[in-house]
């Protein structure tokens, strides 16, 4: 049978590029926007200034595990559907949806239930008992984030799925529309109504569910997947294959769980002993801050990952479709692509530190925590260049059907770096280590991305109708 997605091996590859990247960052810059547009509107409320800043960020990463999981599932499903569907398997396709969308149901409902029963310790855990203030807001705010779960899992790992089926430009709506809606409550909710974290957070979930909505809206109309009733079936057979291809996407969104932990506590503990944060009314402002700079990395690297996970189905079509050729020169543009996106963040960050601050309600604070603030961005993030080629040669390796190698070189980078240079650089140079710790990472895992970069070229450039070697 004719795929009707034969136009992935015959079209212009930057305009194959454009059309499947674009989209997908908007999609996840957008994502990113709900928990972004929560703290500027919080810090910009002198009700809640840096303490709702530093609530937020004890908060953030319990969101990015939800949203690990779900673009786990979602972007596996998207790499194993798009090489289906360039291979002619049009059954296997439409039985991995059908597997995507229980699983992501599943693992949502049991995410909400651990995060409401154990709420307090795992505000404890990721910093939250810095001081009472914060302790309290990052309650209030983590309970409605928490009854959201399901929506917001729903919603993002079906993104990737409508992607696979050739409708990028619907994935980039739905997620668009829940954010913009999250944005136009936000103010009303802090502001006029006086609501605080509360009305935040009932903001953020009152526009996952549209987005949620949307994705159901879809799956009711799919194009290349035809879905019936036997499709809902959670096929373990399938599943052991779309996780290990959601492996390093899951990882690039963990990574940031496990390095905010670490460096929330080593905050919490070195900011103690702090000649300045010691003092009790300044004690919550380097969590709030370096809050802020994961809040504006999180903006370059949905960028980053945008332009790869984008990629995922013109890569893996091309791949099962054996034209290889292709698949190089992808590569080729999306590393031009990423260096370029990494260097403009570089700029910003060491030139414009107090546009951004200013922008998260830094008229409200100290100078001491405008000057922190400028300090943690040029240090934390100067490698940047290295961070977003990372991460798109990780992922671009994951399209290729590389699970095993992918997911290998994140833990690398995601845990043997990120969390531990985040818990032995302050050893040695008290707060400072802990900014230490990013560009470190990022230039030691430059060092062995050279490497794989260097390998993957050389397999592409083997005869075009040799199939690569899937780890599935």
């Amino acid at each position: 049978m004719k795929i009707s997605q034969d136009y992935l091996v015959s079209g212009h590859i930057g305009a194959l590029m454009k059309s499947y990247s674009l989209p997908c960052i908007i999609s996840l810059l957008t994502a990113a926007l709900y928990n972004i547009a929560d703290q500027v509107f919080i810090a910009n409320a002198a009700y809640l200034g840096s303490y709702g800043n530093a609530a937020n960020t004890v908060v953030f990463p319990l969101t990015v595990v939800a949203l690990a999981v779900a673009v786990m599932i979602g972007d596996g499903a998207c790499t194993f559907v798009s090489i289906s569907l360039g291979g002619g398997r049009e059954k296997e396709s439409s039985d991995a949806v059908g597997t995507a969308v229980v699983s992501s149901i599943a693992a949502s409902s049991v995410i909400t239930v651990l995060y409401l029963a154990f709420t307090s310790e795992i505000i404890d855990f990721f910093g939250g008992s810095v001081n009472a203030e914060t302790f309290v807001l990052s309650q209030e705010y983590f309970f409605w984030i928490s009854v959201g779960i399901p929506f917001y899992m729903f919603g993002q790992a079906m993104n990737p799925v409508i992607r696979a089926d050739g409708s990028p430009k619907f994935a980039m709506i739905s997620t668009v529309s829940g954010a913009l809606l999250n944005i136009v409550l936000d103010p009303l909710f802090i502001f006029p109504l006086k609501m605080g974290m509360k009305g935040a957070a009932i903001a953020t979930v009152l526009g996952q569910i549209l987005t949620a909505a949307l994705a159901v809206f879809y799956l009711c109309r799919m194009k290349s997947v035809h879905l019936n009733k036997d499709s809902f079936k959670l096929r373990f057979s399938i599943l052991k294959k779309i996780l290990p291809l959601g492996m390093t996407s899951f990882l690039s969104q963990i990574s940031l769980v496990a390095a905010m932990a670490a460096v929330n506590n080593m905050i919490r503990k070195y900011g103690a002993i702090d000649p300045v944060f010691a003092k009790e009314a300044f004690r919550q402002i380097p969590m709030a801050v370096v809050g802020i700079v994961m809040k504006f990395f999180q903006i370059v690297i949905s960028v980053a990952v945008g332009l790869a996970a984008g990629c995922i189905p013109v890569v893996g079509y091309n791949i099962g479709a054996g034209r290889k050729d292709r698949a190089k020169k992808l590569f080729t543009m999306l590393l031009v692509s990423e260096a370029a996106v990494g260097f403009v963040a570089l700029l910003i960050v060491e030139f414009l530190p107090h546009l951004i601050i200013a922008v998260f309600g830094a008229s409200n604070e100290s100078a001491e925590y405008s000057a922190f603030a400028v300090k943690s961005f040029r240090i934390y993030l100067c490698m940047m260049v290295f961070a977003t080629v990372n991460k798109g040669t990780f992922i671009y390796l994951q399209s290729l059907g590389k699970a095993f190698a992918s997911t290998m070189l994140s833990m690398v980078r995601e845990v043997l770096f990120g969390v531990g240079f985040a818990l032995l650089l302050p050893r040695f140079f008290g707060l400072d280590g802990v900014l230490y710790s990013m560009p470190v990472s990022d230039f030691c895992t430059a060092v062995i991305a050279a490497v794989v970069i260097s390998l993957t070229y050389k397999e592409l450039s083997e005869h075009v109708n040799t199939s690569l070697n899937c780890d599935f």
